[in-house]
C-alpha cells in the first residue's frame, strides 16, 4: 500500500437547528471528533450557533436550505414558487416532486440561495469557504446551475458531491432509503460537469450515507474509508487537482443531543430524526477513542475546508 497523507474534513451538518444540536457538535469538536461544521441559517439556533463557533473557533460552512422550515428571504416568506400551502418549505420529498413537475422558480432558488449567504455572513463575520445543500438539494436538476452561480459569484470554493465508494455493497440500508441514496447518486454524477465548470472543488472521497444515525460503528466508518481508499487509481486520487500524494476525504455527519419539541426545526419545529437517539449515537460513536488513536495510526489528519 503507498503512503498517502489522508486529510478527513469531518462534518457537522445542521448546526443551528436546536440548542441540544448545538451542544452535542460543540462537544464533538472539542473532543477533536469532529473538525468542520455546516451551519443552517434558517434554524432555530443560528445566531446562538455562529456565536459558538466564534467562542471556540469551529470552521464553519454553510448548509443551504431550500426544503426544511422557511425561507430567510424576505421577500420569499409570503409568496413563493418555493412554498406549500402551510406556508413552509415542500420537504425533502415535496421538494423534489414539486422540482420534477416544473412548479419551482429557479430565479427564487437563486434569489433564497443569496440570502442564505448574506445571513451566514451576517452571523458569522465572514463568506462560507464551503456550501452544500440540506437533503442533498444541491445537485438536483435545475438546481444544481443555480447554486454554481451563486457560489462562483461569491467566490466560494468548496462544496460536497455525495457520490459514496461502496455505497452499493451496503446491504443494511434499508431499500426505501437506498432508493434515495441512489437517486442522489444519480443526481451527483449529473452535477460533476456543472460544478467543474464553475470552477467549483470538492473532496476527492465523499462518505456519510452508509455510516448514518444507527448505522454508524467505528467498523462501519472504517469500512467505509477502506472501500473509498481501495478504489482510487493506482497512481493519483481522482477528483480535482488533489496535491499530490494526498487524498482528501469528507465524512458527513449528524452528532447532537436529540430535540425536544417544541423547541428546534427551521420553523416549523423538529422533524423525527432530530428527535431520535440516532443523533446521540452517532456523537457517543464519533468521540470513542479508538477511532481517534485509529486515525493517528492510518496517517489520517483531521482538518476543515479552509486547509484545503
Amino acid at each position: 500500500l503507498r503512503m498517502l497523507q489522508v486529510k478527513l474534513i469531518v462534518t457537522g451538518d445542521d448546526f443551528g437547528y436546536c440548542p441540544r444540536r448545538n451542544q452535542g457538535i460543540v462537544e464533538c469538536f472539542l473532543a477533536g471528533a469532529i473538525s468542520n461544521v455546516s451551519l443552517l441559517v434558517n434554524g432555530s439556533a443560528a445566531a446562538d450557533a455562529a456565536k459558538l463557533a466564534r467562542r471556540h473557533n469551529i470552521p464553519i460552512g454553510l448548509h443551504a436550505n431550500l426544503s426544511e422550515g422557511s425561507p430567510v428571504c424576505e421577500l420569499l416568506k409570503t409568496n413563493s414558487s418555493l412554498l406549500n400551502e402551510d406556508g413552509f418549505f415542500h420537504g425533502k420529498m415535496g421538494f423534489r416532486t414539486a422540482l420534477s413537475k416544473g412548479l419551482l422558480n429557479m430565479s427564487e432558488v437563486k434569489q433564497e440561495l443569496k440570502a442564505q449567504v448574506e445571513l451566514f455572513r451576517e452571523l458569522t463575520g465572514h463568506l462560507p469557504p464551503h456550501m452544500d445543500g440540506h437533503q442533498h438539494i444541491h445537485v438536483l436538476p435545475e438546481v444544481r446551475h443555480v447554486f454554481a452561480e451563486v457560489l462562483e459569484e461569491y467566490g466560494i470554493k468548496y462544496t460536497r458531491v455525495p457520490i459514496e465508494p461502496g455505497l452499493h455493497n451496503c446491504d443494511w440500508i434499508p431499500q426505501s432509503l437506498m432508493d434515495f441514496y441512489l437517486g442522489v447518486e444519480e443526481d451527483s454524477f449529473n452535477t460533476v460537469d456543472v460544478f467543474t465548470r464553475h470552477g467549483i472543488r470538492w473532496p476527492d472521497i465523499y462518505i456519510g450515507l452508509s455510516t448514518m444515525g444507527k448505522n454508524m460503528s467505528v467498523s462501519t466508518i472504517w469500512s467505509a474509508i477502506d472501500a473509498a481508499m481501495a478504489q482510487l487509481p493506482p497512481e493519483a486520487p481522482a477528483a480535482p487537482a488533489p496535491r499530490h500524494g494526498t487524498v482528501t476525504i469528507e465524512l458527513m455527519v449528524h452528532p447532537g443531543y436529540p430535540s425536544v419539541p417544541p423547541v428546534g426545526g427551521c420553523g416549523e419545529g423538529p422533524d423525527d430524526f432530530s428527535q431520535s437517539w440516532e443523533r446521540l449515537h452517532e456523537l457517543q460513536t464519533l468521540i470513542k477513542p479508538e477511532l481517534q488513536s485509529q486515525y493517528k495510526t492510518r496517517n489520517i489528519q483531521l482538518c476543515s475546508f479552509k486547509d484545503l
